[in-house]
């Protein structure tokens, strides 16, 4: 490992500043109001983004560590799972919704941490259209309401979120199957 692949590299840093973020965006988004809600908005679009920086540094520029592996999913889980439950809270999307993205969030990094000796599962496509759909559906969720599109707008989207949120962790988990049963030299030599 480079002195560049070290722990305070930049795409280990842009993590931290989605953890960093989490706070911010719930005070924002508790706080209420348009300017509350618009900044929440801002908030959680940069700390999104940070999620789609990260990766493509660690991966392009070899910055990728033991340290990124684990916060990178805790930081993601954390700010969609604050946008959830804040969301759900505010009585603004149903308990149920909150309930199954975040077992399938969980349940999915339980598992890539169950199979981390005999290799990795990395995001698929269907993973990051699972990402891409959760951010627009949150975002639209957040903004306020004299911007907000028809409610039927949000549900599809969040619905299609859910869907696919369903669907990605059902191949988690036979991923993760067929890796338990492999050989471990045989899942090391196809991780990645």
């Amino acid at each position: 490992m480079t002195d560049e692949a070290g722990l305070w590299n930049v795409a280990n840093v842009l993590t931290m500043v989605r953890i960093v973020l989490v706070p911010v965006f719930v005070g924002f988004l508790l706080a209420g109001g348009t300017a509350g809600r618009l900044a929440a908005l801002a908030t959680f679009c940069v700390a999104s983004l940070t999620d789609l920086i990260d990766g493509r540094l660690a991966r392009s520029r070899g910055l990728v560590t033991d340290f990124g592996k684990i916060a990178d999913p805790v930081a993601d889980k954390a700010l969609t799972g604050a946008a959830l439950v804040c969301l759900s809270a505010l009585g603004e999307l149903p308990w149920w919704v909150t309930g199954v993205i975040m077992f399938r969030e969980i349940g999915v990094t339980a598992l890539r941490f169950w199979v981390i000796r005999r290799g990795v599962i990395a995001a698929s496509r269907g993973g990051k259209l699972k990402t891409l759909l959760q951010v627009i559906a949150i975002s639209l969720y957040v903004l306020p309401a004299s911007l907000s599109p028809p409610a039927i707008v949000r549900e599809l989207f969040m619905a299609a979120a859910v869907v696919v949120t369903v669907v990605t962790g059902v191949d988690y988990v036979v991923q993760a199957m067929r890796l338990r049963r492999s050989e471990p030299a045989q899942a090391s030599e196809g991780s990645g």
